[in-house]
């Protein structure tokens, strides 16, 4: 496994994710830059949150033409791992990686604060997460709305691409628990094949014990492991 996480203009969290994933792999994460198209034969690519390009136009609009995404798009279609959370979301959906769209937050305003998150335990994309009533992840966006149209949405839930739902602290997909008005409290989805990954929620902000929460590592050094083993069983 080498992992490589790609900068862009604006990205902000590239730090506090490669510190992170650097301790679970237990090797250098490899920083790839956004006018690169060398993925230095990176097997999983992150993309990490922030604003890239100041978020002009909408967010993510710009960085999907960045040289590196066809790159990244290349190594998607070829079954490589490839996850984006918050910016990186929006980033995977502008370039057509995910389906949907990332809309501003109903009440049209920035949320930061922790959400609780409840996991598809039987998601091609999450398979072997502990299994809790919900994991507390901190949220910080301004267009974090999850939309797609109905065809989309219907298709999402028969390949259970659904990740994770928005939800109150013992599991309940709630309205109140619902921070931004995603259609179906939607906070992560999969592509139908589970090796493009994409996340609203931040799980790299709370993966260290001086934080007092460690949900955040358990969500990545899950997928990691997931991803790693529908690998070996490609091979």
């Amino acid at each position: 496994m080498k992992i490589g996480v790609v900068i862009f203009p604006g990205s902000n969290c590239d730090r506090d994710l490669i510190e992170v994933l650097s301790e679970l792999s237990k090797s250098t994460v490899v920083e790839l830059w956004h006018k690169n198209t060398d993925l230095q034969a990176c097997t999983h690519v992150f993309l990490p949150g922030g604003f890239s390009y100041g978020d002009y136009l909408r967010s993510g609009a710009i960085a999907k033409l960045s040289p590196i995404m066809q790159e990244v798009k290349k190594h998607a279609d070829n079954g490589g791992f490839v996850m984006g959370i918050c910016n990186g979301f929006q980033i995977l959906c502008e370039a057509g990686l995910l389906p949907g769209a990332l809309l501003r937050n109903e009440n049209r305003k920035f949320i930061c604060k922790d959400v609780y998150l409840k996991p598809n335990f039987s998601s091609n994309g999450l398979k072997g997460i502990k299994e809790m009533p919900s994991f507390r992840i901190p949220i910080a966006h301004g267009e974090g709305r999850y939309f797609a149209d109905k065809d989309t949405m219907i298709g999402l839930e028969q390949n259970k691409q659904i990740l994770f739902t928005y939800c109150s602290e013992t599991g309940e997909n709630t309205f109140d628990s619902n921070p931004n008005g995603s259609l179906n409290n939607i906070a992560g989805i999969c592509n139908t094949h589970g090796n493009v990954i994409g996340m609203m929620p931040h799980p790299e902000r709370c993966a260290a014990d001086f934080l007092h929460n460690m949900d955040g590592k358990e969500i990545l050094e899950s997928i990691l492991r997931n991803s790693a083993v529908k690998q070996l069983q490609s091979v």
